[in-house]
């Protein structure tokens, strides 16, 4: 179906929006997906906060090119999904190397953080960034290690102490 100038000019409005507001991008072929696990995918997009979209690769070029993942155009070639991670920079990563797991029809061509263009080879490494919530417990119990360190040194000298007067007493 051919789509006019003023829905095309539409699509490239949304997708720039997306991603002003991504963290990262994830663009993956899906040549020879049937519809159902195309749906099943978008189901699990929405329950991660991943924005899945096909679009034409036109217009993802003009939506990308005034963000910081126009270095995506020389990827950008087939029959693609572009995932992108709203709330997590490995949101989208994560989603399709799950879903490539059971299928694997669905292959990962690009990947972009920002600042640069990833290969699929990178995958894994962006799949496995931290969520928001991961990266803020990780920092607390960085913080909080010392202070226990400390508390159990200082905890440790009367305790010490004890144990060498209950010897003594023993031996007396």
């Amino acid at each position: 179906m051919a789509l006019g100038l003023a829905a095309k000019k539409e699509i490239v409005a949304e997708v720039s929006d997306i991603a002003s507001q991504a963290l990262s991008v994830a663009v993956a072929e899906y040549r020879g997906m049937e519809v159902s696990e195309l749906t099943e995918l978008r189901v699990k997009a929405r329950e991660q906060g991943v924005y899945l979209k096909v679009v034409r690769n036109t217009l993802a070029k003009r939506a990308l090119a005034d963000s910081k993942f126009s270095d995506l155009e020389s990827a950008l070639t087939g029959p693609l999904i572009y995932g992108f991670s709203i709330e997590a920079p490995g949101g989208a990563a994560r989603l399709f190397k799950d879903f490539a797991k059971t299928n694997a029809k669905l292959n990962v061509t690009a990947l972009s953080i920002g600042n640069g263009l990833l290969g699929p080879d990178k995958l894994d490494a962006v799949a496995s960034l931290p969520t928001r919530d991961e990266a803020l417990a990780r920092l607390l119990a960085t913080f909080k290690a010392p202070v226990g360190k400390f508390v159990q040194t200082v905890n440790e000298i009367p305790s010490k102490f004890v144990r060498v007067l209950a010897a003594i007493k023993e031996t007396k």
